[in-house]
């Protein structure tokens, strides 16, 4: 590919971005669309919706820019958590570190490159981008150590920002478990509660505690069996029992309504209808002496365990609580909101069972992605096409169809491939068990990054060489050579790539293409007027991916050929304002995490860097530069050991928390007499429907929120099970009106 398709594609990409970013400054400004764009703070405040005409709602306007960079941290830590200011955070890292590799590499090593050998260039615009790649330089130069000095200098500005971030962001997380009481800290899950034919769970779990836990244990909460298969039995066996009922009812069928006189108001009175009242309360009597029964048969081998201070619960979450570990499995219960209802009723024993099968479909699932990414590799290579397809050649002459083929088709192809990802990896990662929302979205994080890594990266750098050559996957050591070769000369497919799935999926995201159209479609097809608004929360699972693949790219690319830098950095600062505006009127945020998605974060970056140096090493090696590649060997060492540094230092402040702090915690409350309300809010801080109360040909509680306590154990009815049973990205709450802010 030439400097002239380059060109044409950043063209229709900067077109295209520019055309959604004016429409979303227009879109954002009418009525009808104030629940697309300003979900989260319909949520929070209530104003009037203005329908009157005025030409301002029409006209362009940047002031959602100047808003979104005006807004302090401080404000997204108060509305949308730690977890927002966390991805912020690598957002702005990115843009540090690659205005420094941006000044180090354009004004250092593209010139170098473009006068790498000694041979006369044509034209700017009809140069091939290899001319500004590290290829174009002649073997055994002596310039290859401005190459190594400048890949020094962006490794250490990273680990130094990494660290400045680490810290910062482990402070945040240590001052936000010491903001207010949560009862996650007070709260241990059991799973598999061993069967005794004698007595319930509920009793299991009460001796249990109270025997070998009596000084700290509180009380327990049992969990039910939820999900819709299991809904459905329950409506079926309640529809059953009262049709059973009815039918054992004799009920004279030959029963007049007769007038009877009342002795003492003379008012006239229905002897059938009496009789139905009199069914009706049989009925409801029946219905609660079934109801113990049924609810302990409902009852799983969980229970939420309620102590009485947070140290008591954290070091029982932690401790063996059985010579068999398959049993009395204990872990510290996330928070109310974060509780995946669905999951904790599975048995504990089958979990590793689905982790591996999910494993394994997430493997084959990725070999199966390689028959689109092979295809969307061949559009790049335009020789390969022509043979191939004999029949095209005549249009794929034609200048205009060659740039589009070669240098946007490939990634928009690729694109639209890799939105069928995210919701396949949620999925899978839904079918391993995880107990928590947040738990899952950071399992499908994992996948999508893995997947698009390999997909994106490694199969685009050596679907040429590694898939068609047996010979280098048998012998892993040729590997960094083969990187090497490939990579410089992909540098234009992640150019572009750059361009497609970064500035436009940027605009897509602000425009809400998929809200904005069933808006429309609601509104003004199927003519639905709901009250309901339904606010989605930040989607972490498919941003993080995307935000990290292209840091990867960055390093990779940054001394092999630098032209990708400004388009980089261009899409970080979209980035930067997007999401921004994104986290402060659009998305929810339904729980907390506290952060614990940074050290994905801080791993993958890591990878990153070492995999630049990596395929450096195999460059300097084929350029036959042994004084580079052998300054490489220590700075991939150092690296390493940074981040295993990082890793003994901050990595457990993430995975758990300090005893000295809980113990300042609860003293603190002790003293200050709030563990009694404390103890109190506990109670009702997990709550789960049992499904005896669901009404069979609702589907909805009938209800009344009540509590019972027996001996310790506790069971809790609610009006309504929607919690349970909603996505994580769905909070729902009345729609209010608005006026769209300008």
């Amino acid at each position: 590919m030439n400097f002239l398709a380059l060109l044409t594609s950043a063209g229709i990409n900067i077109g295209l971005c520019s055309l959604f970013l004016m429409l979303y400054s227009i879109l954002r400004k009418q009525p009808g669309n104030v629940n697309v764009y300003f979900g989260r703070r319909i949520a929070e405040e209530a104003s009037r919706r203005s329908n009157s005409f005025t030409f301002e709602r029409f006209v362009p306007s940047p002031s959602w820019i100047v808003k979104a960079l005006q807004c302090k941290e401080e404000e997204i830590l108060s509305v949308s958590g730690l977890d927002a200011v966390v991805f912020l955070r690598l957002i702005v890292f990115s843009m540090r570190i690659f205005c420094i590799a941006a000044v180090a590499c354009v004004f250092g090593i593209l010139p170098l490159n473009y006068f790498g050998q000694e041979t006369k260039h044509k034209s700017f615009s009809s140069e091939s981008l290899e001319v500004f790649t590290i290829s174009n330089v002649q073997e055994e130069s002596s310039w290859f150590w401005v190459h190594c000095l400048a890949l020094y200098i962006i490794s250490i500005s990273a680990c130094v920002l990494l660290y400045v971030e680490y810290k910062s962001i482990a402070r945040m997380r240590l001052v936000h478990i010491r903001q207010s009481p949560n009862p996650s800290h007070f709260t241990v899950l059991v799973r598999s509660i061993p069967k005794s034919p004698e007595e319930s769970y509920s009793d299991s779990v009460r001796k249990f505690f109270q025997k070998y836990h009596s000084s700290s244990y509180l009380s327990h909460q049992m969990i039910y069996k939820t999900g819709k298969v299991q809904k459905i039995m329950t409506n079926a066996e309640k529809a059953y029992r009262k049709f059973m009922h009815l039918k054992n009812i004799a009920i004279d069928q030959k029963c007049i309504s007769g007038i009877h006189r009342c002795c003492l108001c003379a008012a006239s009175s229905d002897t059938f209808q009496l009789q139905c009242n009199d069914f009706e309360l049989n009925s409801k009597k029946t219905d609660l002496d079934h109801s113990n029964s049924s609810k302990i048969e409902k009852e799983c081998s969980a229970a939420f365990v309620f102590f009485k201070t947070r140290y008591a619960a954290v070091i029982i979450s932690d401790v063996l609580q059985s010579s068999n570990p398959m049993v009395w499995v204990t872990d510290l219960a996330p928070e109310p909101h974060d509780v995946y209802w669905s999951n904790l009723w599975l048995p504990y024993r089958q979990l590793w069972i689905r982790r591996i099968a999910t494993l394994l479909a997430s493997i084959v699932f990725m070999f199966l992605f390689l028959i689109p990414v092979t295809f969307v590799q061949g559009l790049s290579q335009l020789d390969q096409l022509q043979q191939k397809l004999p029949f095209l050649r005549g249009i794929l002459k034609k200048t205009f169809v060659s740039q589009i083929v070669t240098g946007y088709l490939p990634s928009v192809i690729l694109q639209l491939f890799l939105y069928s990802i995210p919701p396949i990896m949620m999925l899978f990662s839904t079918l391993e068990g995880p107990i928590s929302h947040s738990e899952r979205k950071k399992s499908a994080a994992f996948k999508v990054l893995y997947f698009t890594i390999w997909n994106v990266f490694f199969v685009n750098v050596l679907s040429g060489s590694v898939i068609s050559q047996l010979n280098v996957i048998s012998s892993p050591k040729g590997i960094p050579t083969q990187l090497a070769k490939a990579v410089p000369r992909q540098a234009t497919f992640f150019t572009t790539y750059v361009l497609t799935s970064g500035w436009a999926s940027l605009s897509s995201e602000v425009m809400q293409l998929f809200p904005l159209i069933w808006n429309l479609l609601k509104r003004y097809i199927f003519q639905i007027n709901s009250d309901q608004l339904s606010i989605p929360s930040f989607p972490y699972h498919t941003e993080v991916p995307k935000v990290l693949l292209m840091g990867l790219l960055g390093f990779t690319l940054a001394i092999l050929a630098p032209l990708i830098l400004p388009f980089l950095l261009v899409y970080f600062f979209l980035c930067y304002v997007v999401y921004r505006n994104q986290i402060l009127n659009v998305y929810c945020s339904k729980y907390e995490t506290g952060g614990r998605m940074w050290p994905i974060m801080h791993n993958t970056t890591i990878f990153s860097l070492v995999l630049s140096q990596i395929i450096a090493l195999g460059v300097f090696g084929l350029k036959k530069s042994p004084v580079s590649a052998g300054f490489m060997i220590p700075l991939v060492i150092l690296t390493l050991l940074f981040n295993e540094y990082c890793r003994q230092r901050f990595n457990p402040i993430f995975k758990s928390l300090s005893a000295m702090n809980l113990i300042e915690m609860d003293q603190e409350d002790e003293q200050c007499g709030r563990m009694e309300e404390i103890h109190q809010q506990l109670h009702t801080a997990y709550q789960q429907l049992p499904p005896d109360e669901i009404d069979f040909c609702s589907g909805e509680c009938s209800g009344s929120h009540e509590l019972h306590e027996n001996e310790g154990s506790r069971t809790i009815q609610l009006d309504d099970d929607k919690d349970q049973t909603n996505d994580d990205n769905d909070c729902r709450k009345p729609l209010e009106k608005i006026v769209p802010v300008a």
